[in-house]
């Protein structure tokens, strides 16, 4: 199974208006291995071969509006892995993932931790309420997920993004099987 990551994904974090990401280019290829149960199959992408685009004045959006050149957040996958229903196309993967935010090659910031369950089911939290889509066409899945955001340590940067608090994730992609 293949991973592609598409174009108008979202990212929110605390309440912060929605970052507009466009994520084409990302993805990567998994392992499957049928489970106890005959349609379900345990997935599991490599961390060094899954590759997720940064956000920068590219590819990311807030309010219509690029954000300034100079601020880049990288995402260091640690791991996308979970099951995968082939008769009803539902998929949960844990993810867990490192942002990495720099400012014009000035400042680095410490990770920031993602932790969450990706997953084409319905995500309610405090401040989210969504639902993934199933692919039944063979076009767009999305899978959602909602995180709560440690504090880094670095206190002005916590006070900035108020944590902790909790993060969505909007990912369109498309499974090629």
């Amino acid at each position: 199974m293949k991973l592609e990551s598409l174009d108008d994904c979202k990212l929110v974090i605390g309440n912060y208006p929605p970052f507009k990401y466009n994520a084409i280019g990302g993805g990567g290829k998994a392992r499957l291995n049928r489970s106890d149960k005959q349609e379900v199959f345990d997935v599991e992408f490599s961390k060094d071969d899954f590759y997720i685009p940064e956000l920068n004045y590219k590819t990311t959006r807030i309010l219509g509006v690029p954000i300034p050149p100079g601020i880049k957040i990288r995402m260091e996958l640690d791991q996308l892995k979970g099951k995968y229903n082939s008769s009803t196309e539902e998929m949960v993967l844990a993810f867990e993932s490192r942002f990495i935010l720099s400012l014009w090659q000035i400042f680095t910031a410490p990770d920031i931790i993602i932790k969450t369950d990706l997953t084409t089911n319905r995500v309610t939290s405090k401040l989210h309420d969504v639902t993934g889509k199933i692919s039944t066409d063979k076009k767009e899945t999305v899978l959602v997920g909602v995180a709560i955001v440690e504090p880094t340590g670095n206190k002005y940067l916590d006070l900035f993004l108020g944590l902790p608090s909790e993060a969505l994730a909007v990912l369109n992609c498309k499974l090629i099987k």
